[in-house]
């Protein structure tokens, strides 16, 4: 059997993992545009590095510590960058056409209950919840503690819920 070329072992990362590895973007970045912006960074991190890969951990373990640091990365940057107000794009625009569909109540309750958390927690919330990784998994992706992971997740649920009790659709 032919070892895979260089395109398509992208191919198959792109294939397999782009979804998740968005959605990590998404949850510490926070902008759609931005989102898209770090997973393609991430992805191509990844495949770069992809002959360094020691399979300590899974694969999509891996890639998703890439896309979580990339993501940590790419915000402190912007933050040391200045920003001219009259460059930033109206808020107007980032409406799309799916979110007008969506329950705007509950989506909107959801992600200001969401945003109310840090960072990592909120991190780890999208890989429990979203993902479906383990406990063991997170902890690889994210290099935090086990320990960590059980406690971060344990308050932001309990915040989600207490920040979610009253609504009703």
């Amino acid at each position: 059997m032919t070892e895979p070329t260089p395109a398509e072992q992208l191919e198959e990362l792109v294939r397999e993992h782009l979804d998740a590895v968005y959605r990590v973007a998404f949850s510490v970045v926070r902008d759609s545009a931005l989102a898209e912006d770090v997973a393609q960074d991430a992805i191509l991190k990844a495949w770069k590095a992809l002959p360094t890969f020691r399979g300590e951990s899974s694969l999509r373990s891996w890639l998703l510590r890439i896309t979580h640091n990339t993501a940590i990365s790419t915000l402190r940057r912007r933050r040391e960058e200045y920003r001219d107000p009259d460059l930033l794009p109206e808020h107007e625009q980032l409406i799309t056409t799916e979110k007008k569909v969506v329950d705007t109540m509950s989506m909107n309750a959801f992600e200001e209950a969401l945003e109310s958390l840090d960072e990592l927690s909120r991190s780890i919330v999208v890989l429990r919840e979203v993902e479906g990784m383990a406990y063991d998994e997170i902890s690889e992706a994210l290099d935090v503690p086990l320990p960590t992971v059980k406690t971060r997740l344990l308050r932001a649920r309990r915040t989600l819920a207490a920040a979610l009790e009253g609504w009703r659709p």
